[in-house]
């Protein structure tokens, strides 16, 4: 495994004297610059999620029929699935700083657009423009926490940022149906332009440069696709990139297909749909909790992300014995208590395969970062759709999706990453 350097907690990356001298300044701020992080990686769910319940009022307003309005959500998904690509090694090469200010004011300015759009092609363009710029935050907070941190650290702190930007798929949908209680869709954006706003000041004031001039890369879009290309040739890298991912795709599958399952399967009401939504979610929030404060530090990284992935296949199992009816004619309970499960075994997943594929590059963090997150969102695109491909009256799809999304993930993890042929000192 390649070297890494020890583990820093502040703004500044440098040299050992330039560390020591910022230690103090950094164990005052690190709470701050913990809330600033997880505010970036909470933005663009909210910018997603918000705008749930305003679908219906979009079709009216702009006349367009709902499949045309559905593509206002494919496109700003897309944008921040390509984004990534882009912003990625940008903040490789000219710092953190100047393109993650860059891109907020790019969400600011087509955020704002979106609230005034006079037609649907308008809003879909836009959104793309969105969702590409918003991109940004995700990307570039990962590679900042590579740049702050190592190791153990790293991983405590993306369990720490599991719990704030957990929160955000939560409430999103809530402040949505709020703000439409008051006004119309457009205001929605207004809402999210004002998020971007405060954000974009706050990471301007206090959110210092973590890559220092000498540990930047040189060159344009060539160079790029060479650091990219030597990231993917690294084959436990890539393992742990493509585990990630499917596991995230799991995600994915009961996200788009939860709503009908729950409410048009087994007849529940939307509230009901509503906690028990916020259960799983409270769910993969607390399991990430337990594997940053109590797991990492004292049990191998690589055995918590081959428990976590163990825990989904056999929970996405379960699912699909309860849907193809091997028990029987099953209720919502078991089904709800299996997608808790499986929802909540992604606490042990997520953080550490980021962690695990971001410590063996430190010399290419933005890169990295940015293909761990396209490839969390094409495969997750992928599978999403799959869920449906039955018909709205049948689980089925969605367990099978999720199983084999799981398999494939166990299987990437095992033949590629190989954590018993390693020395454990680091994971």
């Amino acid at each position: 495994m390649p070297e890494t350097g020890q583990s820093t907690q502040g703004h500044i990356s440098g040299t050992g004297a330039e560390r020591a001298t910022a230690s103090p300044a950094i164990r005052r701020t690190s709470l701050l610059v913990t809330l600033v992080l997880g505010g970036l990686t909470a933005l663009p769910p909210l910018s997603m999620d918000m705008y749930l319940p305003a679908l219906p009022d979009v079709t009216q307003s702009l006349r367009s029929p709902a499949a045309t309005v559905q593509l206002t959500l494919t496109a700003c998904l897309a944008g921040m699935a390509l984004g990534q690509l882009v912003v990625g090694p940008m903040s490789d090469r000219f710092g953190r700083r100047k393109p993650l200010l860059l891109g907020m004011m790019v969400y600011v300015v087509a955020t704002a657009i979106c609230a005034f759009a006079p037609s649907i092609e308008l809003l879909i363009a836009f959104r793309l423009l969105q969702g590409l710029a918003g991109a940004a935050g995700i990307v570039i907070a990962r590679a900042v926490v590579r740049d702050l941190y190592d190791g153990v650290e790293m991983a405590r702190f993306f369990s720490t940022l599991m719990l704030i930007s957990g929160v955000a798929p939560v409430i999103a949908p809530v402040i949505g149906g709020q703000v439409l209680r008051l006004t119309d869709w457009r205001g929605i954006f207004v809402v999210l332009t004002g998020v971007g706003v405060l954000l974009t000041l706050v990471v301007w004031k206090w959110l210092h440069e973590t890559l220092p001039a000498d540990r930047r890369h040189e060159g344009g879009v060539g160079e790029a696709l060479r650091t990219m290309r030597g990231l993917l040739a690294d084959r436990v890298f890539t393992g742990y990139v493509l585990a990630g991912g499917l596991a995230f795709a799991a995600l994915f599958a009961y996200i788009a297909a939860s709503p009908f399952v729950v409410q048009e399967i087994y007849g529940a009401s939307p509230q009901t749909f509503s906690l028990l939504f916020g259960i799983n979610s409270v769910g993969l929030i607390a399991v990430g909790q337990i594997n940053g404060k109590l797991l990492v530090g004292r049990v191998s990284m690589d055995k918590v992300l081959a428990t976590g992935l163990t825990v989904i296949a056999l929970a996405s199992l379960a699912l699909l014995l309860m849907t193809t009816g091997v028990f029987g004619k099953v209720g919502l309970v078991p089904v709800a208590a299996g997608l808790f499960v499986l929802m909540s075994s992604m606490g042990l997943a997520l953080p550490n395969t980021n962690a695990l594929a971001l410590m063996r590059t430190p010399h290419a963090a933005g890169s990295a970062s940015a293909l761990l997150g396209t490839s969390s969102f094409l495969i997750g695109a992928i599978a999403s759709p799959l869920v449906g491909i039955a018909g709205e009256a049948t689980a089925v799809p969605m367990a099978v999706v999720q199983l084999t999304c799981a398999l494939a993930s166990l299987t990437c993890f095992a033949a590629l990453c190989r954590p018993w042929r390693r020395s454990p000192a680091s994971v």
